[in-house]
């Protein structure tokens, strides 16, 4: 594509995004399928149409996407579950890749274990983007929530290693061995552990420069990349370095990042994963074409056959994987915060251990759809793999059956299924951490007093305990209600949406005073802006009215 034709096409598809989004928020509908739905459309218009560049994805797209999901993810909860993580994000993984690969040499003729593995491995793993966007806005309970993060974050580099590692067999790179390949799988793993923890170190010596919004951007932006082609360069899984100095930093920011860098961080992260997400499932859709095309050399009963083998395995061995884990001993199982479960913390401060309930096992079993890592991986074969084409085949359908199919449904399978979160409690508990953060203040304030008294106003800490105390009290009131509740919802309160109501008006009748001296030419452009941020943060930390607080 020409410059001119690579900018035209960017257009066209920030256009797409953009007012799928707006769909999106006007019908429900995943914005995942109707972006792929959109690619799918614009493979048969005139045109060039973009093909998958491996390389190009698991460079420059599949990085920042992971690390910035390892960002909102919450590395304490992942390890509270790493036992019910890695038996999907490994175990899982491991056992599709083996059981495709079973099926198709026994029953694809033509087809050579190894390659039915490298098919299994560019499978096995579900994309979590499309599952976790549905179900947060579903309101999937936390757990559920943090199992899919956890699976998506770590499944990449098992699969990716497993597809390596076959591919290499397939061509006759090299011959197959049990003890090679654990080793190598191990090494791989273990490597990219270290240097995503390399990496986060790192990082974290830089914070007096991170003190600035604009340096703490621009380190934020170049970590990925840089975790992931140090991995690389060291021949181990540089998405599993990735993943790990996201969880890292993600759980770092808090302490080492100040309020101004984080605000700017994350509008930028969001931004681009925004368009990074939206480009992607474009880019699947618009795939089908040239999929469908490599198979005019293909038997229908040879391709109805790949493709049912391919999609049973994914489709049916994920429940029966779920349902025959949750069998084993209680004690094999580490989940945090399950429905039915008593929510009492150990003494140090864990929650108690609980397999999932059937309930959830379905809920987790819809939530395996695939994406992109999957296109990419099985493009990265190379043009003389055997039977390239088929696979690649194989691999588009279960995309598509997986991203459409389960994409639309899981929404009302979540609400049938009656899994929701528990939006009391989680408003109870930001109410009594909110109080014990204002209890610290006014116990800081005492402090302050006693030890700098002669340097410190007496009205000025007057008046902000005064301020303070108001919070406390406000934080009170909300929880005695809360305790009232007799439903998993948050009880409306007319006297907090009064409350915002008024301070929104209050900062809009601000800024529009604000416009009218700079109209009238009273307030120069660089002043409204800086009084304007002001403003902006402010409105920042009111809830959205109707919403849970």
């Amino acid at each position: 594509m020409s410059p001119e034709e690579t900018l035209l096409f960017g257009l066209g598809a920030i256009a797409v995004i953009v007012v799928v989004h707006w769909i999106t928020g006007k019908t429900g509908l995943p914005a995942a399928v109707l972006l792929t739905v959109a690619g799918i459309g614009y493979a048969y218009l005139p045109g060039v149409n973009i093909e998958i560049e491996p390389e190009l994805i698991l460079t420059f797209i599949l990085p920042p996407l992971l690390y910035n999901a390892a960002l909102d993810s919450s590395l304490l909860d992942i390890r509270r579950n790493m036992r019910t993580v890695i038996s999907l994000s490994v175990a899982l993984v491991i056992v599709t890749a083996v059981v495709v690969g079973l099926g198709f040499s026994y029953f694809v003729g033509g087809v050579t274990l190894a390659a039915g593995i490298a098919l299994g491995a560019a499978v096995a793993p579900p994309d979590p983007v499309a599952a976790l966007a549905v179900g947060r806005k579903a309101g999937l309970p936390n757990n559920l929530i943090t199992l899919i993060q956890g699976e998506g974050l770590l499944n990449d580099a098992t699969a990716l290693t497993i597809l390596l590692v076959a591919g290499k067999v397939a061509t006759g790179a090299e011959h197959f061995s049990y003890k090679a390949t654990v080793g190598e799988f191990v090494i791989a793993a273990a490597g990219g552990v270290l240097v995503g923890v390399g990496v986060a170190y790192l990082v974290r010596l830089l914070r007096v420069l991170r003190a600035d919004p604009l340096t703490a951007n621009a380190i934020s932006l170049v970590t990925p990349f840089a975790a992931y082609l140090l991995g690389e360069k060291l021949h181990v899984s540089g998405v599993l370095a990735v993943v790990v100095a996201g969880l890292i930093i993600g759980h770092d920011t808090p302490r080492y990042a100040t309020g101004a860098s984080r605000l700017q961080t994350s509008a930028v992260w969001r931004l681009i994963d925004f368009l990074l997400e939206g480009i992607v499932f474009l880019l699947i859709g618009q795939q089908m074409k040239a999929v469908l095309q490599g198979l005019a050399v293909y038997s229908v009963t040879t391709i109805v056959t790949a493709v049912g083998i391919t999609l049973g395995v994914v489709l049916l061995l994920r429940p029966l994987w779920l349902v025959l884990t949750q069998l084993l001993p209680r004690s094999l199982h580490t989940r945090l915060g399950g429905e039915d479960e008593d929510d009492s913390a150990t003494p140090e401060g864990k929650r108690k251990e609980k397999s999932l309930s059937g309930r959830e096992s379905a809920a987790m079993s819809w939530a395996g759809t695939r994406g992109v890592i999957t296109l990419a991986a099985i493009y990265s074969l190379p043009g003389n793999f055997p039977n390239r084409d088929l696979l690649a085949f194989c691999a588009f359908a279960v995309v598509l059956v997986t991203l459409v199919g389960q994409g639309l449904t899981f929404a009302p399978l979540v609400k049938w299924l009656g899994l929701r979160a528990n939006q009391t409690d989680q408003a109870r508990l930001r109410n009594e951490a909110r109080s014990a953060a204002v209890r610290a203040a006014l116990n800081v304030i005492d402090d302050i007093q006693g030890e700098h008294h002669d340097h410190v106003e007496d009205e000025a800490m007057e008046t902000m305990r005064k301020q303070l105390q108001v919070r406390l009290d406000r934080y009170r009131h909300r929880l005695d209600v809360l305790e009232q509740a007799d439903s998993s919802e948050v009880p409306p309160s007319p006297q907090y949406e009064a409350a915002l109501m008024v301070r929104q008006a209050v900062i809009d009748a601000e800024r529009e005073e604000l416009l009218r001296w700079r109209d009238a030419g009273r307030l120069d452009d660089e002043n409204l802006r800086v009084l304007n941020r002001e403003l902006d943060h402010e409105e920042l930390v009111l809830p959205k009215r109707g919403k849970t607080h």
